[in-house]
């Protein structure tokens, strides 16, 4: 299954131990993890500003990420699905990578349920769907 983790996603597997990175672990481990330098970018920021993570770690992090993902351009996406411009690309990915869920945390890209035929899931659902 070729599957998208939202920062926020990532974000929640890399600081916290629990069901965020129980999913990041089944996707390498069993699954094609995809990615866009957007994602990534974002994850950079919030571990340096939001989780005061040294840029020396999360750079690592972000490494660690490129060398196990595929990583896409995201495709373009019209403004009008989604009020929050920085969720687009999160969408575009998803697309471009020809995936087969978007795993995130945010409510209004769950809202969507779906995007071009790929379900939008929450990282719950995603686990429950792996393990089945």
């Amino acid at each position: 299954m070729r599957i998208v983790l939202d920062t926020n996603v990532l974000l929640a597997a890399f600081a916290t131990r629990g069901l965020c990175e129980a999913l990041l672990e089944a996707c390498l481990v069993s699954h094609e993890l995809v990615t866009s330098d957007h994602i990534l970018k974002e994850l950079r920021r919030h571990l340096t500003g939001k989780f005061k993570m040294p840029a020396r770690q999360a750079n690592q992090l972000v490494a660690f990420l490129v060398e196990h993902a595929e990583r896409v351009h995201p495709a373009d996406v019209a403004r009008t699905v989604v009020s929050d411009a920085d969720d687009l690309p999160v969408l575009g990915t998803a697309v471009a990578g020809r995936c087969d869920l978007l795993v995130t945390g945010d409510a209004q890209l769950l809202a969507l349920g779906s995007f071009e035929g790929i379900p939008i899931v929450t990282p719950r659902d995603c686990y429950d769907r792996l393990v089945e």
